[in-house]
């Protein structure tokens, strides 16, 4: 029996113009409420005080969880997805793979951070650098996923795993909870946009498409 042709064409999923949307606005949101603040603020301090009593003297445990933000990590992950991709000839999909954290990951670290101006100490911190690289992948692997079980799987576990990161992350005081909120929302807002583009502009997009695998008539990934 002769299989579907695997689509070449990872756009956004139907409700994503609305996720986009809404993250994007809570980034907005969070960088105006602490734009310039150099303390935390009550939701940061209640959260602080939360993740310091539960990982009391577990600081191997707490650098155990930000282990996914690391960039060795994020890169393999990265490379994982594009070769995975390319040996599927979903041409398109590896593009996306590697341009989304080559744009969001510069473009957070130049321009977001410096207009924001919020600091942790004496660096730069709204939104999170490693937040927004991390969640940026886990975003595009989910744009890849055929739609049904395995999306919500892929995002449900990736909720997890950025909550366990930022929990790290705040316990070893590299960053206010808000600054992972915002991080997280910026990268989810600006990979749906980047996988609308790539599926609207880049050769083979068209009009044909319209959707993640499985959307609109398409077939989803097959084996």
């Amino acid at each position: 029996m002769q299989h579907e042709p695997v689509p070449d064409a990872p756009l956004t999923p139907r409700l994503g113009g609305f996720t986009a949307a809404t993250t994007a606005f809570v980034a907005l949101l969070l960088g105006l409420i602490h734009s310039g603040e150099r303390l935390p603020g009550t939701v940061d301090r209640a959260a602080a005080d939360a993740i310091d009593a539960a990982f009391s003297g577990r600081e191997g445990l707490l650098r155990v969880l930000v282990l996914p933000t690391h960039p060795a990590v994020v890169l393999a992950a990265t490379a994982a997805i594009v070769v995975t991709s390319l040996l599927r000839g979903r041409r398109r999909a590896a593009v996306l793979a590697l341009a989304a954290p080559a744009l969001t990951v510069p473009l957070n670290t130049w321009v977001l951070k410096p207009l924001t101006g919020r600091y942790y100490d004496d660096h730069l911190a709204y939104p999170s650098g490693h937040t927004v690289s991390l969640v940026t992948v886990l975003t595009v692997l989910a744009l890849l996923t055929a739609a049904g079980p395995r999306t919500r799987a892929v995002v449900a576990a990736s909720a997890v795993l950025v909550v366990l990161a930022g929990t790290g992350m705040v316990g070893l005081e590299y960053h206010y909870a808000t600054d992972v909120a915002g991080g997280a929302a910026f990268a989810v807002a600006a990979t749906i946009g980047l996988a609308a583009l790539a599926g609207r502009f880049l050769p083979g997009g068209g009009g044909q498409g319209g959707g993640v695998a499985g959307e609109r008539g398409e077939p989803a990934d097959r084996a």
